[in-house]
Formats: C-alpha cells, sequence, structure tokens
C-alpha cells in the first residue's frame, strides 16, 4: 500500500527534460516516481526508512538566498542556474573545480578528463575571478572553499592557488584529493599547510583493496595510509574521510571506516560517507543492485558499530541554523547558515576517549539546546538584547560535559572562526551527504543547495545540477586543447 508524501519535480534520466514527480511512501520506503511522455516510467528509492525521513522532515528549514543572484528566471529551474532568484540557500562551501585530469580513472568518477573525452582546466586567472565571484554574495560573502577535480594536486601552482583564496579572506581552504601525491610527500603537505590549507578532503572507499579494485581500479589501500601517516607527519589535524558507498561493493565496512577514523583522530576530522550518485545511463536493475540511501548508512553505522553509534543519534544539515542565527542575531552579523534540505544528509558527532566511541547526544539534548537559541534569535531580532543573553547563557544547561560545555559556551560567546576550530578539533563527525541524480533527482532539495560550484563563464551551480546537467556543457566550453 502507498500514499503521496509530496508532489515535486524531477528530471527524465534519459533526456534531462523536467517532469512532474510524487515522492510515496510504500511499505515503509520511500520512493520517487515520475513518466515522460517520451521514455516511460521511472522508480527510485530516496529513504528506505519511512519513519528515519519523517523524524528529519520536522527539521525543514527554509533560507533568504542571496541577494544578488548572478542569472535570471526564464527558463525556470533546474536550467536556470547561475544561482537564479528562485534558490533559497545561500554558499555555504564553494567549489572550485581547477582541472578535470586525474592520475587515476575512477569507475565511479563523474568529473575526469579520460571519462569526458576533453581536458578542462581553467587559467590562474580564471580561478582567481571564481573566487573573487564567491566572495562577492550577499549577504554573505562565502567563507570555505574546497579545490576540487579531477585531481587538484596535479596543478603545481595549487599552492598558490590556496594563498590567493587566504588573501581573498576564505576562513576555510580544503583540497579534495585522492591521495596519491600527499602519499609522495610530506614537505609538499607542508607547503599546502603554509599556503593556508586546513583540511584535505580524502577520497576512502575501506580499508582493503578489493574495495579500491572495484570503486577505482587499482589496489590503493597503502596510498590512503602513507596519504593520513604524511599528514600526521606534516602536523595535519584536520582531515575527512570521503568513502563513495555502493550497496554490496562497501556498505559493510561503514563500522570499520568509523573505527578507524576513532583510532586516528589526531590526524582524522570526520568522515562524509556518500552514497554513490548515478550520472549517467544505467540499466534499471543495476540502479536497484547499486542504490544505497541515508536511512541504510545510518541503519548499517548502528549495526556495525553494535549500537555504540545510533540512527538516532544523526540530525539533518539544518539542524544547526539555531546556532547561527542565534549567535548572529546578538553580534549583529550574518554567519553561515545550513538551510540545506532536510533531506539532503545526516551528520552526528563522537568523542573518542581509549578507543570509546561516545555520540554528542549522550552529553547534550539536542533539540532542547537549538530550541533554546531559536528563543535566542527571537528575543534579540526583537531587540531585547540583555534577555536573549540570559537565554544564550541558560542554553548551555542542556549541554552535561563540562569539556563540551566550556567549548560550546565560547563559540556561542565569540562567534569566531577559532572557537568553532577548537571545539571541531575535539571531535569526529560521522555524516552522510547524497547528492542527487537524474534518478532520483528533486527539485525542492536542489533549490535548496547550499553546496555550489563556481564556473569560469560567473555563475555559481548548484551541486547537484552541475553533475547531473550542466557539467558537460560548462567543461566543453571551456576545454582546452589536450
Amino acid at each position: 500500500m502507498s500514499r503521496v508524501l509530496k508532489e515535486t519535480k524531477s528530471l527524465c534520466p534519459e533526456c534531462l527534460t523536467v517532469i512532474d514527480a510524487k515522492v510515496l511512501e510504500d511499505n515503509g520506503r520511500v520512493k520517487i516516481v515520475k513518466t515522460c511522455s517520451q521514455h516511460g516510467s521511472f522508480e527510485d528509492t530516496c529513504w528506505s526508512d519511512y519513519e528515519q525521513y519523517a523524524r528529519f522532515e520536522k527539521y525543514e528549514t527554509i533560507g533568504d538566498g542571496i541577494s544578488n543572484p548572478r542569472t535570471k528566471t526564464s527558463k525556470k529551474c533546474p536550467y536556470d542556474c547561475g544561482i537564479c532568484p528562485e534558490h533559497k540557500s545561500h554558499t555555504v562551501l564553494g567549489i572550485v573545480d581547477i582541472t578535470n585530469r586525474c592520475n587515476l580513472r575512477c569507475p565511479v568518477c563523474f568529473a575526469n578528463a579520460a571519462a569526458a573525452g576533453y581536458t578542462y582546466e581553467p587559467t590562474r586567472e580564471q580561478i582567481i575571478e571564481m573566487m573573487k565571484n564567491l566572495r562577492q554574495n550577499r549577504p554573505f560573502a562565502v567563507v570555505a572553499l574546497q579545490f576540487s577535480g579531477g585531481e587538484p594536486t596535479i596543478r603545481n601552482d595549487l599552492p598558490e592557488l590556496v594563498m590567493k583564496a587566504k588573501e581573498f579572506g576564505f576562513d576555510h581552504v580544503e583540497v579534495n584529493t585522492n591521495g596519491v601525491r600527499i602519499s609522495q610527500s610530506v614537505d609538499y603537505i607542508k607547503d599546502l599547510m603554509q599556503k593556508g590549507v586546513d583540511t584535505f578532503y580524502l577520497q576512502f572507499d575501506g580499508l582493503t583493496d578489493d574495495i579500491y579494485m572495484k570503486t577505482r581500479g587499482v589496489p590503493l589501500l597503502d596510498v590512503k595510509m602513507k596519504a593520513i601517516e604524511n599528514a600526521r607527519k606534516a602536523g595535519l589535524e584536520s582531515m575527512v574521510l570521503v568513502p563513495t558507498l555502493v550497496k554490496g561493493v562497501n556498505d559493510h565496512v561503514i563500522g570499520d571506516i568509523i573505527r578507524f577514523a576513532a583510532e586516528n583522530h589526531d590526524v582524522i576530522r570526520g568522515v562524509n560517507f556518500q552514497p554513490v550518485s548515478i550520472c549517467g545511463r544505467i540499466d534499471r536493475s543495476k540502479l536497484s543492485e547499486m542504490r544505497i540511501t541515508i536511512s541504510d548508512v545510518l541503519r548499517l553505522a548502528e549495526e556495525q558499530t553494535k549500537g555504540a553509534l545510533k540512527a538516532s543519534d544523526f540530525y539533518p544539515v539544518p539542524v544547526v541554523v539555531p546556532m547561527a542565527r542565534a549567535v548572529g542575531a546578538l553580534k549583529g552579523r550574518r554567519y553561515s547558515e545550513f538551510t540545506a534540505h532536510q533531506h539532503c544528509g545526516a551528520a552526528t558527532f563522537i568523542f573518542v576517549d581509549k578507543g570509546k566511541i561516545t555520540p554528542i547526544t549522550r552529553y547534550a539534548n539536542v533539540d532542547k539546546f537549538m530550541n533554546s537559541l531559536k528563543k535566542v534569535h527571537e528575543l534579540a531580532s526583537k531587540g531585547k538584547k540583555t534577555q536573549a543573553k540570559i537565554q544564550m547563557a541558560s542554553a548551555i544547561r542542556h549541554v552535561s560535559f563540562a569539556m563540551l560545555k566550556d567549548l560550546m559556551g565560547a563559540v556561542l560567546s565569540t562567534g569566531s572562526y577559532e572557537a568553532l576550530g577548537k571545539l571541531m578539533r575535539k571531535m569526529v563527525m560521522i555524516s552522510s551527504m547524497h547528492f542527487m541524480d537524474p534518478y532520483n533527482f528533486d527539485l525542492q532539495r536542489v533549490e535548496r543547495c547550499c553546496i555550489h560550484y563556481a564556473v569560469p563563464d560567473g555563475r555559481i551551480v548548484p551541486f547537484c545540477t552541475m553533475n547531473s546537467i550542466h557539467r558537460p556543457e560548462i567543461e566543453k566550453k571551456f576545454a582546452i586543447a589536450s
């Protein structure tokens, strides 16, 4: 028995035409169903657990977008990306692809020259203009930047680009890498750190080479381990492991990866599990075999950590918005607001003590804490600053762990990037972000995306539309002779 949860717009996976779609609950699963007049009907699972989907639903938080969109509304979403006036979230993380060349040929990759058949590599001047463009967003300039690709470390001018990013005012600069080059040189990592790199976003699919043979086509475990060890030797304290999850390939090692991150928490600040996106045509039976959803990740994390981490410990991305709004209202400024769609991602934080994993939810009542901060925002917005400060102080009572209480108090009182950094270095984030593809594409999610690519023609394009629709057109337009 199925029932309609909502109506939305989606894409035909064959022709990428915008078509009507319905999101249904069907025997405890959440599915998207749609029909293209030319290519027939399509069905895909969005969430394998309706109860988790429904729990996340109540955290919906709508943002106010940006006040200076770069494109007009003419073709309608998702073909006006640039960002257009219909977009509801500002950019939280800006991405600049600095090449599509790579030193690997991964079967699951959607962004490399070997797969594309052409070379996309913006000039230094184009990259500088893209960074400037992100910093010109209003009312909130982008403060977090990722250099990506392809494999960005292929470019020898990466350290200089990182230095430029810092000069332009990006507080946080990270490099998305497969780890090959940083596994070869501690000095290279040190150079990037000196120029301003804060984090390496390390592709990390598992702890055995049979997994890498399936996802990357070559054995890479030694490379990953050497990259982590080199980061440790260089004195880096922030690396995020990024497993691309494919059902039946590496979904059985979610718990192992979490434990590995905990064991190496002096270097590893987070794990971001990314269920595979199917960007390209695929046999429908193959789609079902490969598809894994956020609720699958949460269930498997609970099973494979034997309950040390529970599905209920995870919250959707916008749960933290009250913190940004409360501090911002008291400080008279804007902070980055994670107003992504409530079904785009899930996260929690863990503390590690002598190998034992304890999620933040054991030390803090997340809902009561965030509800207190909503009241802070309401009071401060009405000019009742004294009452708001009293309410802010009382919010901390929902945190029981002394160290966490002190660090959280510093973040709330100062609103500084440094205070946030000190807090983050005491925890390990465990998260899952399910980027969409044409099969599970939901326009309502796209309009709330807060991870955006800057591109050479002056546009700023949401992540899922970039990789589902716009990437080939943009990269071909700016392709260079190989």
